[in-house]
């Protein structure tokens, strides 16, 4: 039985995780051994792994998805922290609202809320 699924995110620098990560989207830092840093939060989820030929409405397939409890004020939050945003806040026809944004490393990230 899976108990868990981590995505390990390549970099040659873990402090540009902090803000967007830890300071923006408001993990907590789990475990910093120097050489990997784990964000995350006790949260209970599923153990989940997606894989598609593109994003939905022929968006790029983003590296993660990261599910909030409010995506318009993350979305105002990572404007002003000037982060790329990729694709505006859209409603999804299959009752999503979401946008991508470039991580500090320049992964895709789908941030979205279920409605």
């Amino acid at each position: 039985m899976i108990k868990r699924i981590v995505a390990n995110i390549k970099t040659e620098d873990l402090s540009k995780a902090d803000l967007f990560y830890q300071g923006i989207l408001g993990l907590d830092i789990l475990m910093d051994h120097g050489w990997i840093k784990t964000f995350g939060n006790d949260e209970k989820a599923k153990v989940q792994v997606s894989f598609a030929t593109q994003g939905g409405n022929d968006t790029e397939v983003p590296l993660l998805s990261i599910e909030v409890d409010n995506v318009d004020e993350l979305y105002e939050k990572i404007q002003q922290a000037g982060f790329e945003i990729t694709y505006g806040i859209t409603d999804e026809d299959w009752g999503v609202r979401r946008f991508y944004v470039k991580d500090p490393f320049g992964n895709l990230v789908n941030i979205l809320e279920h409605r």
